[in-house]
C-alpha cells in the first residue's frame, strides 16, 4: 500500500543552505552537504533541493554541487533550479539524481515537459507551481523566478495541463505560507488535488508535525513536504536539522492516514 511522504525542502542560495519567507530574505542556515549526512541518518522519505539563484540569475545548474548532493544521498533526491532543456535535464539525471523539477521553463514553455518526459521518464518529471493568492479574492496566480514575476497562468488549468503532457508529480508552494509556520493552505491544496490524477506533494507553511498531521488526514496519500520545520527548532527558531523519529512518523502518518481514509 501507498502511503503520504514527509519530505523536507531545502533552498540553496550562494551555495549555502537558506530559508526564507514569503520568497524573501534568505537567511543562512548551514551547509547542504552537512544537512543531507543529518537527514540520511534521520531515514528521511525523500528530499527535495531547490537553487534559487540559477533562474533569477539565468545561469546552469551548478552540476558539481548537485553531484555531490547525489553521491552523499541515501534517499530519492528530486533536484531544481536553472532547468531550460532535455540535455541538461539528462545531465542531471545521470548523476543520481531520482527526480527533476521544473518551475519557470514549464510555464513558458509547456512543451518540455513532454520532451524530458520523453527522454527520462514521466516518473521522473516534477513540476513546481508556486502560487500567490490575489488580494481581496479567492483568485490564484502563478509566480515565477522567485515570487519576482506574475505570469498569466491559472494554476489549475496548468496543472492538468502538465498532466497530459507528461509530468509525473506536482509540487505545490504556497508564496503566501512560505516560511510563515501557521499551516497549510488547505483550500489551495484541495483545488489541484481536484484538478489532477498524478501525486502531489504541497509546501508552504508547515510550522508543526500537527499541520502535516491535518494535511494527510484530509487528503491521504500525498507528499507534506516542508523547511522551515526542519531547519528550525523551538519557538525562538534555533537553527537545528531536524526530522520525525521512526516512531513519530509511523505514529503521524498510520494516524492520520487511517483516520483519512475510513
Amino acid at each position: 500500500m501507498l502511503y503520504p511522504r514527509i519530505i523536507p525542502c531545502l533552498l540553496v542560495h550562494k551555495k549555502g543552505l537558506v530559508k526564507t519567507v514569503g520568497f524573501k530574505e534568505p537567511k543562512y542556515v548551514g551547509d547542504p552537504i552537512n544537512a543531507v549526512k543529518i537527514f540520511n541518518e534521520k531515514e528521511v522519505d525523500e528530499l527535495i533541493v531547490i537553487d534559487i539563484d540559477a533562474t533569477t540569475q539565468n545561469h546552469e545548474p551548478d552540476y558539481k554541487m548537485i553531484e555531490n548532493l547525489a553521491v552523499e544521498c541515501r534517499m530519492p533526491f528530486c533536484y531544481g533550479g536553472g532547468i531550460k532543456t532535455t540535455d541538461q535535464a539528462q545531465r542531471i539525471f545521470s548523476l543520481g539524481v531520482e527526480k527533476i523539477a521544473i518551475s519557470s521553463i514549464a510555464i513558458e514553455n509547456p512543451s518540455i515537459v513532454a520532451k524530458i518526459a520523453d527522454r527520462v521518464g514521466n516518473q521522473s518529471v516534477v513540476v513546481v507551481v508556486d502560487v500567490r493568492k490575489k488580494r481581496f479574492s479567492n483568485y490564484y496566480e502563478i509566480y515565477t523566478h522567485n515570487g519576482t514575476q506574475k505570469s498569466k497562468k491559472n494554476p489549475f488549468e496548468f496543472v492538468s495541463e502538465v498532466e497530459k503532457l507528461g509530468a509525473g508529480e506536482i509540487v505545490v508552494n504556497s508564496i503566501d505560507k512560505d516560511g510563515t509556520m501557521n499551516g497549510y493552505d488547505l483550500d489551495l491544496i484541495e483545488s489541484i488535488r481536484d484538478s489532477i490524477s498524478i501525486p502531489l506533494t504541497v509546501l508552504g507553511g508547515a510550522g508543526t508535525l500537527n499541520d502535516i498531521g491535518v494535511l494527510i488526514n484530509k487528503f491521504g496519500i500525498i507528499g507534506a513536504a516542508a523547511g522551515s520545520l526542519f531547519v528550525f527548532k523551538g519557538k525562538y527558531k534555533a537553527v537545528l536539522i531536524n526530522y520525525p523519529s521512526p516512531d513519530e512518523k509511523q505514529k503521524l502518518i498510520i494516524n492520520n492516514f487511517r483516520n483519512g481514509i475510513s
